[in-house]
């Protein structure tokens, strides 16, 4: 079965074709400046040299046309007929409390999705955009959506609650939901295979460092608890985003510098992290560079965001009672070798004893770097959320053909 992965944004597009007979990639690309008469659109074709265009594309039909044209075009394609992909799957943020497992589209799931757009204003209106132009391109295909949320619904109450009114979960269903359920639910079960251990018998904490970032405690493959709540914003110190701080913050900075509620939530997500700490990017790489050089708002930065880190490492160490493994996944979490040591370094109370070695090998291959002695197994396990929702898609349509 031949399989296509989407994840849509208000003005982008990802997409990666697979073949699920061996789970291999054909081609994948992304569309970005949705909406533009300049748009522009990368195609990569497995094997073969990378394609660029730039064109008109005012919308995401338009978009997915232009998808399947490249994937079957005679010398840029890897496949002959638009008729040869017997799925898709979608990336959707927020599956709120109605979604516990990734689900068929349909209508009553259409209708769930729209009324968790509250929930992600941002992520689940360009999603259905996505499932709409799919639908618009591709009638009578079968279509799967597969949520970052998902996998966090097997937290239990005294995790996912706050400490607020109950009639505001009652209503509104203001909760902890959590994010990038697909990567850690993808990385504990990779790591499991990778120690050769049943992921039933592991406490695992999970580290998706990325631009966005976040922690789960996984406990026999079950997720308890997540760093990110009912929104992306709280947790570990991000990019841009703030992270965890006083919620008293919110409005004491609203009336003194007279901000309306859209412009505060703009300064906590796209300006704050390591952004505003750093006064230079919120890019990991060029935030070591200027520490290295001796910038002193960089290393500020970088020190924060490791403690932090670290910080919530230990308070998931004792949500478990224990930890077996810790793993680093994500752009961050794989590629950054200072990260990895610093943040080892200061975990020598769980019997963490990081190989230095090991851990300033670059592989994109699940590894060990912490050293034979160490009680506590720590891999960099590179993630893959595509793979996950191609294989959601590919079960939930077998199925239906059983």
């Amino acid at each position: 079965m031949k399989i296509l992965v989407i994840n849509a944004g208000s003005s982008s597009l990802k997409y990666q074709l697979y073949d699920m007979t061996d789970e291999s990639v054909l081609a994948k690309g992304l569309v970005e400046r949705i909406g533009m008469d300049s748009s522009i659109v990368t195609h990569k074709p497995t094997g073969r040299p990378d394609v660029t265009e730039v064109s008109e594309i005012l919308e995401h039909t338009t978009a997915i046309r232009k998808v399947l044209a490249l994937l079957t075009d005679k010398e840029n394609g890897v496949i002959e007929s638009v008729d040869e992909i017997q799925a898709v799957g979608h990336r959707v943020v927020h599956g709120g409390e109605f979604f516990k497992e990734s689900a068929l589209v349909d209508a009553e799931a259409k209708s769930k999705i729209r009324q968790l757009f509250d929930l992600a204003p941002l992520h689940n209106p360009a999603s259905m955009l996505g499932i709409k132009a799919t639908e618009a391109n591709m009638p009578g295909v079968p279509q799967v959506v597969v949520f970052d949320t998902a996998f966090h619904q097997t937290m239990p109450e005294t995790a996912y609650l706050y400490a607020i009114p109950r009639v505001l979960y009652n209503k509104y269903k203001v909760r902890r939901y959590g994010m990038h359920g697909t990567s850690h639910d993808f990385v504990s079960k990779a790591a499991a295979d990778f120690l050769g251990r049943p992921l039933e018998d592991l406490k695992i904490i999970t580290c998706h460092i990325g631009n966005g970032a976040s922690l789960t405690a996984v406990d026999g493959g079950k997720s308890v608890d997540t760093s990110m709540g009912m929104t992306p914003l709280e947790g570990l110190m991000m990019g841009t985003r703030s992270g965890d701080l006083d919620p008293a913050i919110v409005p004491y900075v609203m009336n003194k510098e007279e901000l309306t509620v859209n412009e505060v939530n703009s300064m906590l997500n796209k300006h704050s992290g390591l952004l505003a700490i750093s006064g230079i990017s919120s890019d990991m790489r060029e935030i070591t560079e200027g520490m290295e050089k001796g910038d002193a708002h960089s290393k500020l930065a970088f020190d924060m965001y490791e403690y932090r880190l670290r910080k919530y490492i230990g308070s998931y160490a004792a949500a478990l009672n224990g930890v077996d493994v810790i793993v680093f996944t994500a752009g961050v979490g794989e590629n950054s070798v200072v990260l990895r040591k610093k943040v080892c370094e200061n975990l020598t109370y769980l019997g963490v004893e990081l190989d230095e070695e090991l851990n300033a090998v670059r592989s994109g291959e699940p590894r060990r770097i912490s050293s034979r002695n160490s009680k506590v197994e720590v891999l960099v396990v590179p993630t893959n959320e595509e793979l996950v929702i191609a294989r959601d898609t590919n079960r939930i349509v077998q199925s239906l053909n059983a």
